[in-house]
């Protein structure tokens, strides 16, 4: 079982760009079942999905010169990573991904600052925009979308409900020399926004779409992935300026990819193009993250 895990973690870390040190290196199921282990920085965090730390890889762990995090994925456990043994190293540090530095913290809270599986993602929004492009990241989380349009020099506007995740994007800007001032900032429930955002008239070459799977509005209004994306790509939709793209993707497990596909183009222009990004290698053959680029410039006349 060791020879099995070093074999993971040597394939990684000669596979991925040399400046990028967070990633996958077990994916759930593929050793043992509701199991996934993270390399972040240096650190190992492992996720337990109504599952028991299993003692090889326990023992693989212990035997490495690193801090070892434990998260419980089960239903309605939203802790805090805990430290297998006391850590010897900051709980706040900074993680690379293909250049770019992301601000994680062990002690903030379920998440730590950034969804490793959306590298491929952000890769390619970096490679789309373009200087003096507007960008609209909705669901900002700690805004790492954000950063990497603005690295690619476009303006963007980061819209999340909670303004401690708007603090940390900031944070992720400063953190790549970024000047958080050249850019906005918004807080609010997304829906709203696009609603308003359309009657205003404000357009984006570039929207972010990535919803979490489920959440209730501040009037207790109930929002759910695999019922509601279409609305959400119909609203942005309204609000993306001729010639742009929106990025569709969700990690709702629920969904299917042909019944997601169905659901962004029921709410994209008939002569979108959709073009799907896979999921990054070291999560594979995990397939839950579903994503699709839905296109509206010149050279959309295929779907």
């Amino acid at each position: 079982m060791p020879s099995r895990l070093d074999q993971l973690l040597a394939e990684r870390r000669a596979a991925l760009e040399p400046m990028t040190n967070a990633y996958r290196v077990l994916p759930e199921g593929l050793i043992f079942p509701g199991v996934s282990l993270d390399a972040l920085a240096g650190r190992f965090l492992v996720s337990l999905r109504d599952a028991e730390l299993p003692e090889e890889l326990r023992a693989w762990l212990l035997d490495r010169d690193a801090d070892v995090f434990v998260k419980r994925l089960s239903k309605g456990d939203k802790c805090a990573p805990q430290p297998l043994l006391p850590p010897r190293h900051p709980m706040q540090f900074a993680a690379l991904e293909n250049g770019v530095r992301y601000l994680l913290d062990m002690q903030s809270g379920y998440s730590q600052g950034l969804f490793i599986d959306q590298r491929n993602n952000r890769a390619q929004l970096r490679r789309l925009c373009r200087p003096n492009m507007t960008v609209l990241n909705l669901f900002a989380y700690t805004g790492a979308f954000s950063v990497c349009a603005a690295l690619a020099g476009a303006t963007v506007t980061t819209l999340d409900i909670a303004q401690p995740c708007l603090e940390r994007c900031r944070d992720n800007m400063r953190a790549n020399g970024i000047d958080p001032a050249k850019h906005f900032f918004c807080k609010g429930d997304a829906l709203h926004w696009l609603t308003v955002f359309a009657r205003q008239r404000r357009l984006f070459d570039a929207i972010v779409l990535d919803p979490p799977t489920f959440s209730r509005d501040a009037r207790g209004r109930i929002w759910r992935a695999d019922h509601d994306y279409t609305e959400l790509v119909h609203r942005a939709a309204l609000c993306l300026a001729p010639n742009g793209f929106v990025l569709c993707t969700t990690n709702c497990r629920s969904l299917s990819p042909n019944d997601f596909r169905q659901m962004v183009r029921a709410a994209s222009p008939a002569t979108a193009r959709l073009e799907e990004t896979p999921m990054p290698f070291d999560f594979l053959p995990e397939s839950y993250l579903k994503t699709l680029w839905m296109h509206t410039d010149s050279l959309s006349s295929r779907t």
